[in-house]
């Protein structure tokens, strides 16, 4: 797929080709007996392959079919995401990282259908992020750089039409750049943006509606809604194209990607051993602080070979017990009963007592 770029068309006939005179196609005639009648030529070797001829491994084919890809589509997919970002550097790193995303899956990559598409939704899908808001240098202006030079000062027209571009939020931008721009269909658009044919189609007549009320000297108010696409596409075609871009090497893209997935590794296993280290010295911390077990105590006084038997033995310690406790109180009540029987008055004892005579003792 061309992106931004007439395809070439090799094998065309040149109006100066068209215009050869009739003599010279006589001409040409003549001298082709004469050049097949030389006997003394000798006969062509055909090429043959040696046997010891080292084949090329896969992965030098791989790295040369990444390196085809990126050069033909990388400048046109740079340029695509200045016109949708109207930011230089984030749009050359836009294309390195999905280029780099792209030779980390290269062997689903090489399979796909149509892998300049699948790279081209990387590169949008990252230049429109809007966590890009937050970094510090996207607010600061544009410095050129020797991946992003300095663009030639735009024309008025070209600078309103960017400006007309940059008002429209980013799915409108996306979806008119891929329509117009691209010359998608709206159900492949739809497709790329993630959206429902029906909210694609309000979203590009939204952002043709708007250029046409900022930018009326194009004469999109009046033009059909094919001529509105052509139109369109041919201005955002000459705007693209004034954007100079200057992508680094393949080779360059490929080793930072390669560098990238080693230094993913590497956090991963020091991630993983800095969690592991952090858990033992919690274990051991933990184990020194840990209660040990508890002291032993007296020794049992008497242990029965079977459980029945110690409950029956407790039952009958409780019994005698209880049969002491009962006979102590009994002894108790007896002892106050004649305490009480010795000290009253009616009794001979009493009457003693209370005359102050004492009881004689006994011998």
């Amino acid at each position: 797929m061309h992106l931004f770029t007439p395809p070439s068309r090799p094998n065309a006939t040149t109006p100066s080709d068209a215009s050869a005179t009739p003599s010279d196609a006589s001409a040409a005639p003549s001298d082709a007996p004469t050049a097949a009648a030389a006997p003394d030529a000798p006969p062509e070797a055909p090429a043959t392959r040696h046997a010891d001829a080292p084949s090329p491994s896969p992965t030098s084919t791989a790295a040369a079919a990444f390196d085809a890809l990126y050069v033909r589509h990388a400048p046109d997919l740079t340029r695509q995401a200045i016109v949708l970002t109207g930011h230089c550097p984030l749009s050359q790193e836009a294309v390195e990282r999905s280029f780099q995303t792209a030779w980390q899956r290269w062997p689903e990559m090489a399979v796909d259908p149509d892998p300049p598409g699948r790279i081209r939704a990387m590169v949008h899908e990252y230049a429109l992020s809007p966590w890009h808001r937050m970094r510090p240098g996207m607010r600061t202006a544009q410095r050129p750089t020797p991946k992003a030079p300095a663009p030639p000062p735009a024309t008025p027209p070209q600078r309103a039409l960017r400006d007309a571009v940059l008002s429209l939020p980013a799915p409108y931008r996306r979806a008119l750049l891929l329509h117009d721009g691209l010359g998608l269909g709206l159900s492949e658009t739809a497709a790329e943006i993630e959206a429902s044919t029906p909210a694609t189609a309000g979203r590009l007549t939204h952002a043709r509606q708007v250029i046409a009320d900022r930018l009326p000297e194009l004469g999109l108010a009046q033009a059909t809604p094919v001529r509105q696409g052509e139109i369109l596409r041919e201005r955002l075609a000459g705007l693209a194209a004034t954007q100079p871009v200057a992508p680094p090497a393949a080779g360059v893209v490929r080793s930072g990607g390669e560098r990238t997935v080693s230094r993913m590794t590497q956090g991963a296993f020091g991630l993983t051993a800095l969690i592991a280290v952090a858990t033992t010295f919690t274990l051991v911390q933990e184990a020194g602080t840990l209660p040990g077990p508890p002291a032993a105590g007296p020794p049992a006084l008497a242990s029965s070979p079977t459980p029945g038997a110690a409950a029956k033995g407790g039952r009958t310690d409780q019994a005698k017990a209880a049969k002491v406790r009962a006979e102590k109180v009994r002894a108790e009540r007896a002892r106050r009963a004649r305490a009480q029987q010795a000290g009253a008055p009616g009794t001979a004892r009493g009457r003693a007592v209370g005359a102050g005579q004492g009881v004689p003792q006994a011998r």
